[in-house]
């Protein structure tokens, strides 16, 4: 850290960050003196095996945020580069001469076979790695670093900025387009492209991070945390007992909460179910999805059901005529759910499903707010824009397609009851507030939702018909931009402090996580200038920053699993 300028322009790697690619590189220049061939090639491998040692030593100098022992090190990637055109040369001329049928010792020719391989490995390595690390906006950024606040006062220079940011939303636009190229590119997918692209640029466009360097900062704050937490005090737990009316209360919510996540569960479909029953799940649905669709699911709307709705009669324990309708039709802002006549609690369940394919990341990711379209008194009502989108469609199937008025015609005495998982029990939320004008008895569970989803006046709103269930330390209800933006923080604060190299603390940290021991790290965590600190930012804030209420307009910024939960409850 920073990332270094090689041929006038920003790459995404550091100078400290060449150790363990120059000692995989010495570890395979090892050859063969068999001929002349390898004679001459051998010289060659001399020659590169001190600069790659060159290479190592001067990377493992200095610290993250001490670049400078290692000024001279864009020297030797130039010559390292330069080595290679060589190299290709004599590896052409050597699987050139293999090709044309040598004659001459077996030995030899293996050798020289070897070595031909060896070569063309490293040089395909090379060019895979310049491609890994390549920054699109290295050339245009790199003049920032060593920019101060007062080179942003001019008006050419707020346009400047302003072209970066635009520059850099439309290389995460790209970026995105590539992971999702198998999703469709009908308007909501390129909305959602939009969106997610402005997030991550703006999530990312005032550090001067290298991907090495938040690994070792995720490292060296894990260490530290634990550190902390083995050296406090327990914590006072001061307890009461709850009355006896609130205690029954709280015993029939929890009750409710483990019956009605087998519905939250069974909205997975097949994937879901087989991963919980690892051995005998395949048995149980096999012939479901062996079986063709029969007439009966005609009366079941929905796509590809053969084995989700098999999974979904073993999960829930109900009969095919309790379904009122099925659905997995899945595109972006629009996730599947079911619909079916609970006769154990006398209810109408409608449950959405979680997170489960790209399309439904790009849901999630779509983290701007929106006015959320509900009949009540609130004054702000601000949601997450993805979410909401996905609850308006199911909300539009519900009561367009008369799916809720023919599951109250078969039970009109039911009450509705709507539950969901993580992506699924945000969308669960907000449908539960847009139908509570039609139904005024309408419950929500919503399973591990995610923060960020709506205004502190609709949170304060929904109290009274929605439970949220969130199980220990589950990373999704606590997951925000206003969070984010704090690891982050963090991250630039225990890497600024760090006394080791870049190298020592990925070892150190790699085996912390495999095999346990002393997390009490050296850091100087407590010292430093404000100098150090300063170094490490690349680019000023954004002129309009993440406010503290910024979780309930921007919403959640990243799913990091799709079962967080992982069901534990049942």
């Amino acid at each position: 850290m920073p990332g270094m300028v090689l041929f006038g322009r920003r790459w995404a790697i550091a100078s400290d960050d060449l150790v363990f690619p120059g000692f995989f590189e010495l570890d395979c220049a090892g050859g063969a003196l068999l001929s002349s061939y390898l004679i001459v090639l051998m010289i060659l491998l001399a020659v590169v095996i001190c600069t790659v040692s060159a290479i190592m030593c001067v990377s493992m100098r200095g610290t993250i945020c001490n670049p400078g022992p290692r000024k001279s090190m864009s020297k030797l990637l130039y010559i390292r580069l330069a080595l290679f055109f060589p190299e290709m040369v004599w590896a052409s001329l050597g699987a050139a001469w293999v090709a044309d049928g040598v004659q001459c010792d077996r030995t030899v020719v293996n050798g020289i076979i070897a070595t031909v391989v060896v070569s063309w490995i490293i040089i395909a390595a090379t060019v895979v790695s310049i491609i890994i690390v390549f920054d699109p906006l290295g050339g245009k950024m790199a003049p920032y670093s060593s920019a101060g606040p007062s080179h942003l006062d001019s008006h050419d220079s707020s346009q400047l900025l302003n072209g970066l940011k635009t520059a850099a939303t439309s290389v995460w636009e790209t970026r995105i387009k590539l992971l999702c190229c198998c999703i469709g590119k009908d308007d909501h997918t390129r909305v959602a492209f939009s969106s997610t692209a402005e997030l991550f640029s703006t999530y990312f466009s005032d550090t001067d991070l290298v991907p090495s360097d938040i690994a070792a900062g995720l490292a060296l704050l894990h260490q530290q945390q634990d550190n902390i937490r083995n050296n406090q005090e327990p914590a006072q737990v001061v307890s009461h007992a709850p009355g006896s009316s609130q205690e029954a209360d709280l015993d029939a919510e929890l009750e409710n909460c483990h019956h009605y996540m087998q519905f939250a569960a069974a909205a997975y479909g097949w994937p879901l179910y087989i991963y919980r029953n690892p051995l005998t799940g395949l048995c149980r649905i096999g012939g479901d999805c062996c079986r063709s669709r029969t007439t009966d699911y005609d009366l079941v709307g929905g796509d590809q059901l053969n084995c989700h709705f098999g999974s979904i009669l073993h999960t829930t324990g109900l009969q095919y005529r309790d379904f009122i309708h099925v659905s997995f039709h899945d595109k972006v802002y629009e996730l599947p759910f079911i619909v079916a006549l609970d006769h154990r609690k006398e209810s109408v369940v409608v449950a959405v499903r979680g997170t489960m394919s790209l399309q439904d990341v790009l849901t999630d990711l779509s983290a701007e707010s929106e006015v959320l379209d509900v009949e009540c008194e609130v004054q702000d009502r601000l949601a997450h824009k993805g979410i909401s989108q996905a609850a308006r469609y199911v909300y539009r199937r519900l009561i367009n397609d008369g799916i809720l008025s023919q599951a109250f015609s078969i039970a009109p005495e039911y009450r509705l009851v709507i539950v969901g998982h993580s992506l699924g029990g945000g969308a669960a939320a907000l449908l539960a507030t847009m139908l509570r004008a039609a139904y005024p008895q309408v419950r929500c569970y919503a399973f591990s939702p995610p923060r960020g989803l709506w205004s502190k006046a609709l949170h304060e709103y929904s109290q009274s018909f929605i439970v949220s269930l969130v199980l220990g330390k589950d990373v999704i209800p606590r997951l925000s931009v206003t969070n984010l933006e704090d690891l982050k923080r963090r991250i630039l604060r225990v890497v600024a402090h760090c006394n080791k190299p870049k190298y020592k603390i990925l070892l150190h940290g790699l085996w912390y996580e495999l095999f346990g021991g002393n997390p009490n790290f050296p850091t100087e965590l407590d010292g430093g200038d404000q100098e150090d600190r300063e170094q490490i930012r690349r680019l000023p804030p954004s002129s309009q920053p993440f406010s503290s209420n910024s979780v309930y307009r921007r919403g959640l910024f990243f799913k990091l699993g799709f079962l967080a939960v992982q069901m534990e409850l049942l």
